[in-house]
């Protein structure tokens, strides 16, 4: 749950600085990027997922997408299911 707060508070910084203009804040947009992927990392543990949030960043106009909110809703979505197949009791056939 942290996670995805510091990923939507990144994403809704940036859409809000990107309001004023790119030439204001072209320093501030990679160091909120370089703090969320720390945060991230840091509370889900690496995931190739959060890698294409930099990359995301240098298409024209995918820059105003919630990248950082979608692949943490994907990185907890994927790891739920994961761990709900690991607590699923194996199914057996009826004898």
């Amino acid at each position: 749950m942290l996670a995805l707060l510091v990923a939507v508070g990144a994403d809704v910084l940036q859409f809000c600085l990107g309001l004023f203009g790119p030439l204001e804040w072209v320093f501030i947009d990679p160091a909120i990027d370089l703090v969320a992927a720390v945060l991230t990392s840091w509370l889900l543990g690496f995931h190739l997922l959060l890698l294409p949030t930099f990359v995301v960043k240098l298409v024209p106009l995918a820059e105003e997408l919630p990248s950082w909110t979608a692949c943490v809703m994907a990185v907890v979505v994927l790891r739920k299911r994961a761990q709900g197949r690991a607590l699923a009791p194996p199914v057996t056939a009826p004898k």
